[in-house]
This record gives structure tokens, sequence and C-alpha cells, in this order.
């Protein structure tokens, strides 16, 4: 079969069933393809195939996949909230092979070592999840402290587009605010700064995603029979036996595409098939994916399934239940003394045609447009400032734990958003991306019906917690970043539709125009302006796209969905790989903890079959 968007006659049953052709599901099916020529494997994927397409190729084009009219991405509404002002959050997923990493930011940015040492399930401490992170990449610089990889399949290199001048700028005012700068922040170490920051591209300038790295080499070499790709089909559920045994899965065509790739009305797609699983089915759907398929297949809350008019088959009630995501601000800048080709606005902007550079071969298309990276703490005078109950969390969850930074940081060379809007709509923009490394809000994600059509009951959470800490520390972010950017080379001014409205003479008013940096002054906040802040917060805080933890690893009466060896409770021959399985939060860009997820789920799934010893 190869890769197709039609199941082949006489396909129906094989070894392993992978449900999701995402970031970690194309690890753990190259990894067992190559490992047992003999093993017949299945991925089903939802979307389309990513091959060579150019949105997923060139970094440069990430943001058209977030587009409305784009087919390589799913995005999920979720319900009203007051923390949020009433809005409805919208949070995307990938929706093409290679999931998330087809269309993500591609940032090279890696957990600290205490975030896995917290999870606390065996065989996932740093120290042995350390050999897979190595295994996953092949990293492009300096490496003193042996800990990234050498010969992985996955690329991550600084030596692409960049722009050296937006990078000095902002790592020298950020030195002048008392902020380090680091040679290498993802390390593993406990330093806190900024850094340059690196990317998951390969040095041809190309994206590094799993589907082109692991799993497209295989079905193009003509070697590997035994791995079929199914595209373009949802997984409704996991079929299972008398005993509970995981037996195969039942799915249909995704009603968003047709042959010819044209959206079709549900009527005229295929009706339900089912897929017989020899050994074992693997649930690679994601954090947004696998709970839906679990809850459909019977599995989770006995009284949420029941409302949806599921057959209960193990009662797990933590599925879907611990939904997070770092929660993401952006704040944008004018430019000034920038070479213009040294940000990306030219390109986002339609000043810079896209079918031209990619005929011309145009090397900024290599440029995630992320220069500079951080993770940074509060000094003390910080944290009081923020109130008692955030001094209470400081000091319980932070304060012992140096290496824990509360927040994390990006600098993008360019606007994100309608450059029509905009008062020079041919200017240059930096943007800055403050996001939370360890959010206190949990949300959630359930069925309320027995179909993949059915709308999802989904709640972020975002600015739920107690005393607002989340709130607070986006407060404290913002604040620092604006005390950085003001004092660079090259800021001219900040964009008052991606800030709050202070009022006119507030002496944190928006600033239209260059300062003097060798006399400015710290901002100084009113209660007034606080309050305005927050107001803000709570209408512009989004998604970072790194929703994780809604089945997770854990006693199945705390809400844990899965055992150490990714075993579904409750039931046999069942596993879950992605994110959705991790127990806690991590200081990064999950990229990085979906792939050594997907390398570190298929040592396990190589070892529970006998191929591997």
């Amino acid at each position: 079969m190869g890769l197709s968007n039609q199941l082949p006659k006489g396909l129906d049953e094989v070894d392993v069933i992978i449900a999701g052709g995402g970031t970690a599901g194309c690890i753990v099916a190259s990894r067992l393809a190559e490992a047992d020529p003999s093993l017949s494997v299945l991925v089903i994927e939802g979307g389309k195939d990513n091959y060579n397409v150019e949105s997923i190729v060139h970094p440069a084009l990430f943001l058209e996949n977030l587009a409305p009219t784009t087919t390589t991405a799913n995005f999920h509404k979720a319900k009203a909230s007051k923390s949020l002002l009433g809005r409805e959050s919208i949070v995307p997923t990938g929706g093409t092979l290679g999931g998330g990493s087809s269309i993500n930011f591609m940032l090279y940015n890696r957990a600290r070592a205490i975030d896995f040492d917290q999870w606390e399930q065996p065989g996932w401490s740093y120290k042995e999840l350390l050999p897979f992170v190595k295994k996953l990449e092949t990293f492009h610089g300096d490496d003193p402290k042996n800990v990234h990889g050498k010969s992985g399949k996955i690329h991550a290199t600084f030596d692409n587009f960049r722009s050296e001048e937006s990078q000095n700028a902002f790592l020298d005012a950020a030195s002048k605010r008392g902020h380090a700068t680091i040679p290498d922040l993802q390390d593993f170490g406990p330093e806190m700064g900024f850094s340059r920051s690196a990317s998951w591209t390969s040095p041809d300038g190309r994206r590094s995603d799993t589907a082109h790295r692991y799993l497209h080499p295989l079905l193009h070499d003509g070697k590997h029979p035994n791995l079929h790709v199914l595209v373009e089909h949802n997984v409704e559920r996991v079929l299972f036996d008398s005993s509970k045994r995981a037996s195969g899965v039942e799915f249909s065509t995704n009603p968003r595409f047709a042959t010819t790739g044209l959206a079709v009305p549900e009527s005229v797609t295929s009706p339900m098939v089912q897929v017989r699983a020899r050994k074992l089915v693997i649930v690679s759907a994601g954090a947004m994916g696998t709970p839906p398929v679990l809850e459909r297949s019977g599995v989770g809350n006995p009284d949420i399934l029941k409302k949806a008019g599921v057959d209960v088959v193990a009662a797990v009630p933590g599925v879907g239940h611990d939904y997070q995501d770092h929660n993401l601000t952006l704040i944008s800048y004018k430019a000034k003394g920038i070479p213009p080709e040294k940000t990306n606005d030219t390109l986002m902007s339609g000043r810079k045609d896209r079918n031209a550079a990619i005929s011309s071969n145009d090397f900024a298309l290599s440029w995630n447009t992320c220069d500079v990276v951080g993770k940074i703490r509060p000094s003390d005078k910080e944290i009081d400032a923020l109130g008692p109950e955030f001094r209470a969390m400081w000091d319980r969850d932070f304060k012992n734990y140096p290496e824990r930074p509360l927040m994390l940081f990006g600098l993008l060379g360019m606007f994100i958003g309608d450059y029509s809007t905009l008062p020079d709509p041919e200017g240059q923009y930096f943007t800055i991306g403050d996001y939370t490394a360890y959010p206190y809000a949990r949300g959630h994600l359930h069925i309320t019906g027995p179909k993949s059509k059915d709308p999802l009951d989904f709640d972020v959470g975002f600015f739920d917690d107690a005393h607002d800490i989340d709130l607070k520390k986006q407060v404290y972010a913002y604040k620092t970043q604006r005390e950085i950017v003001r004092r660079t080379s090259w800021f001219a001014g900040e964009v008052a539709s991606m800030h709050p409205p202070f009022a006119n003479d507030s002496k944190a008013a928006i600033v239209d125009g260059p300062l003097d940096t060798s006399t400015l002054e710290d901002v100084v906040y009113t209660a007034e302006d606080d309050a305005v802040l927050e107001e803000w917060l709570r209408g512009a805080v989004a998604t970072t796209w790194h929703s994780l933890g809604t089945a997770k690893m854990g006693d199945v009466n705390k809400n844990g969905v899965l055992d150490a060896r990714l075993n579904v409770h409750g039931v046999t021959s069942l596993k879950v790989v992605d994110l959705s399985v991790a127990p806690g939060n991590v200081a990064c860009n999950t990229n990085s903890v979906a792939l050594m997820i997907g390398e570190k789920g298929a040592d396990i799934v190589l070892k529970d079959l006998g191929i591997v010893v």
C-alpha cells in the first residue's frame, strides 16, 4: 500500500495499528517498521499527506498553516470563559501527516532536567530519557556538556537565515537589565537568561518534521512493504473483544476531504470501516485528539460516557481531565535601523511574493523568524510586588528549585497579525512572545456524543486558577519585556493595538517613537494601570499550541490514564504515545518533548512486543 487516501482491498488485519500520524506517531511507525520487516504496521491519519507541501517545508511560511482556509491544521473552539472576558479560545493542532511537527514554530527549545524528574514515573527520569533525547536529533552547534544528539533524524541548527542585528540589540538591552546571555539555554542546565535561538530545521533550510524525516524515507525506499499509511481518515474508536483486549479500530473518511481534496458533505463519505490488530493498538492522536478517541471507545469517566451515549469498557476518570497549555501573549513594536531583509515583514505582508521567493530559492525561507529565546525568573522585589499569594506560591514551587523558570520568551522578527490594520503597513516590526512555563490552571476535553462529528466539551481553563497566579505571571512578563525592548537600538515605538490601552496621561502610556535610552527610567505603573493591564491580558492571552497532559501517566485513582509502559488502565493491548501522556508541564516548546515521547514510546513498544531486548 505505501501511502494512500484509500484503504486497499484485503488490508483488513495488521499487527499494529497506530491511530494518528502526528509527531510521535510517525516516529513509532518508522521505528517499528525498520526493526522488524515481518511486522505489519498501519498508520491512520485524519489529515492529508504533507510531502513537499510548500507551507510545511519552508519554515518562513509557517503562518500559512494557521490561515482559515488551511487544510494542514485542525481548529478546536473552547467554551466561553468569564476569566477571558467571555471569549471562546481557539486552539489549533496539526491536521496533516507529521502533526504539530509539520506546522509548528520549529523553535528548538528543550525542557529542564527537573521537569522529567518531577513526573515521578519509573523509566522517565531525566537520566533515563537523555539517551532518547540525543537519539532523535542532529544538533549543529557546540556541545561541551555532551547533551545534544549528533546523528539523529531531526536536525536543529543555528546556521540558517537569522537577523544578527536584532539578536545583538536585544541581548545587549537584556544584559543592561541584568539578564545574562547564555551560550546554550537548551543544555538542560539551571541557567536563566536569553540566548540566540536554534530551530528544528536542516542545513538545507527545510523544516525537520517527523513525517519527512522518519516516515517518508521508508515509504519511498521500496524496502518496507510492511509499512502502510492511510491519510484523510478519522479513527472513530478502538474496538475491544470480550476480554477488554484492543482488537482493532473503526474509522471513516474525513468529511473535510474527497479524493479531489475538496471539502465534501458527510452524506457522500464512506461508511465506518474496521481493521483488526493482531498484536497492538496505539493511539497517537495528540493531547487534543487522543481523549475523544478513548472516550468514544468506552474508556473514560463513566458519567461522561453514559451522557454521551457510549457504553463503558473501562472506568478511567482521568481521560481528558487535565488539559493544560502554556499561556501566550504577543506584544509588537516598531523597528528602525534594521536592514529590510532582516525582518520577515516583507514576506508576511505580501510585499515580497512568496511564489517568487520559492522559485528563486530565497534563503530567507529557511527562517522561522525567531532570533532570541529566554527563560527567566523574577527578583524578590518583583515577587513581593505581585502580592502575598504569589509569594506563597513562589516559596512553595520555585524558591527551592532555582532551575525552574517562571516565564519563557521569544523574539520574533515580524508583526503577527493583519498588516492592513497597521498605521504603516510597509514598516518593520518585532513581536515578543511571553508564555508561562508552568501554568496552574487546568481545563478539560470531553466528548458529547459517540461520533467524531459530535462537538467537544472543551474548556481551556486559562486564568481560572486560584488567586490569579497565572495572570500575575503575565503581568510580570509584560513589564519585563517592555523594559528590555525600549532599550534596544532598533526600538521605534509600540504598536498600540498590541498593548494595553493605558490612559494617555499615564506614565505607562504607549510610546509612538524612539526613546533616549541614556535617560530612560523604568515605567511606573499605578493601580489603575495594573487594572488596565490585567483586563487587557484577559482579552489577549491565547494558546501556545502546547496542549498536553490529557491522558497522563499515573495512578488511575489520581486521574492517571496510563501506566509507565504507556498501557491504558483497565484494558489490554492498548497504548498511548503522544503529548497527552505527560504528567506535568515542561519549561520549553513542547515539540522537543513530543519527539522524545515518540522515541521512548517506540522503545517501549519494541520491547513489549519482544522485538528488541
